[in-house]
């Protein structure tokens, strides 16, 4: 380790394969080394962690077990962490990480980045309001898109000593997202679909914030018209249940693939045509960019920053967050249009390379740690 590098903690929650902790890892693979020595501290365990890959770009990873209203105990410890190693930058991310890193902050004197990664409307209460009791006690504030920085301004009224507060879209490592025709046969036939059969698909989180029983039900309108469509949704999580229940038996039931929590997703993005999402609200979903990299169109819900990235009718198409039966109409334009599907998925592509790269993103996060520590 060397005297000259910048020492970041990411403070995080848990590390599991939701968007904001995948980022982590990606983006310290590309941070310039000679500069930079990168930590990070969780606080949950979850299956399918992130550990190995956080681990195998250099990242030094430390667990410090809690439970959702233990922080105030954490807040010692972690100023020991900090301490201990000589911490520059403690970079939070989510609500309670970041509330933890500002107490510690205060206490250490260490300057505090925060990501926010959603919209401060879909908070519980309480988040909502010790983010906002906290948030003047950090240097510096990342918002994942436009309208996730509109929404931290609704409510947030800046003062004369308030934290610079930056737009860092999301990105995607488009050297790693790309289509992979050897990755799309293996898990067409690992489920048993035919080569030339569309497929429909998604990787999340399974979490309500996802809405996947809207995204059931809208598939279920999709097959009734479509015969040969399958679907494939990547993941797992606490709504796995009722995407289970919504599926049901019978016909349906075997055109839909659970592939449960992937580390490698690329093979399944391969294996789909066009992916769709039913959420309720996003910051800027990384998945997204991720299918996008993978030259995949995309039917969505118009919610949090996925307006800022798909234009309507280009890289896919939006519809209104309550009118989801509206996806339906657009996945059989482009089931039955295989060339406007096609176009559509590389003008995707161009999209995600052109605006939304990784690169792109680390060179924006090290200008903007520089200009904290200035």
């Amino acid at each position: 380790m060397s005297n000259s590098q910048t020492r970041i903690l990411h403070l995080i929650k848990s590390l599991g394969r939701g968007g904001a902790e995948k980022l982590i890892p990606e983006t310290a693979g590309l941070h310039d080394k000679d500069k930079y020595a990168f930590y990070c501290l969780y606080f949950h365990h979850r299956p399918n962690s992130l550990i190995d890959e956080l681990e195998g770009v250099g990242v030094k990873v430390n667990y410090l077990p809690s439970s959702n209203f233990g922080f105030p105990w954490l807040i010692n410890k972690v100023a020991d962490y900090v301490k201990n190693h000589q911490i520059d930058i403690i970079h939070c991310h989510l609500p309670w990480a970041g509330v933890l890193g500002r107490c510690v902050g205060r206490m250490t004197g260490v300057k505090v980045v925060y990501t926010e990664h959603n919209m401060w409307e879909r908070y519980h209460p309480l988040s909502r309001w010790l983010n906002k009791r906290t948030f003047g006690w950090q240097q510096g504030v990342i918002a994942v898109s436009e309208e996730v920085r509109g929404s931290v301004l609704r409510h947030y009224k800046p003062i004369l000593k308030s934290p610079l507060i930056k737009t860092i879209p999301n990105a995607v490592n488009t050297g790693k997202f790309q289509k992979d025709l050897g990755g799309r046969d293996r898990v067409r036939n690992r489920f048993g679909i035919p080569y030339d059969a569309p497929v429909i698909g998604q990787v999340a989180v399974f979490r309500t914030q996802k809405r996947l029983d809207r995204w059931i039900a809208v598939a279920k309108e999709i097959a009734q018209i479509h015969r040969d469509v399958h679907f494939i949704l990547v993941g797992d999580g606490p709504e796995r249940e009722l995407v289970e229940k919504s599926i049901g038996r019978g016909a349906f039931a075997s055109k839909v693939h659970l592939s449960g929590a992937q580390e490698k997703v690329v093979p399944y993005l391969s294996a789909m045509d066009v992916y769709m999402m039913t959420s309720e609200f996003e910051g800027l979903p990384v998945g997204m960019l991720e299918a996008m990299s993978c030259e995949l169109p995309v039917l969505s819900t118009r919610v949090g920053g996925i307006g800022e990235v798909i234009n309507d009718g280009v890289e896919g198409m939006l519809c209104p967050k309550d009118y989801t039966e509206k996806l339906a109409f657009a996945a059989s334009a482009l089931l039955t249009d295989r060339l406007r599907r096609q176009e559509m998925g590389k003008m995707a592509r161009k999209r995600a390379a052109s605006q939304f790269s990784l690169k792109r993103m680390v060179s924006a996060l090290e200008e903007f740690y520089m200009e904290v520590q200035n």
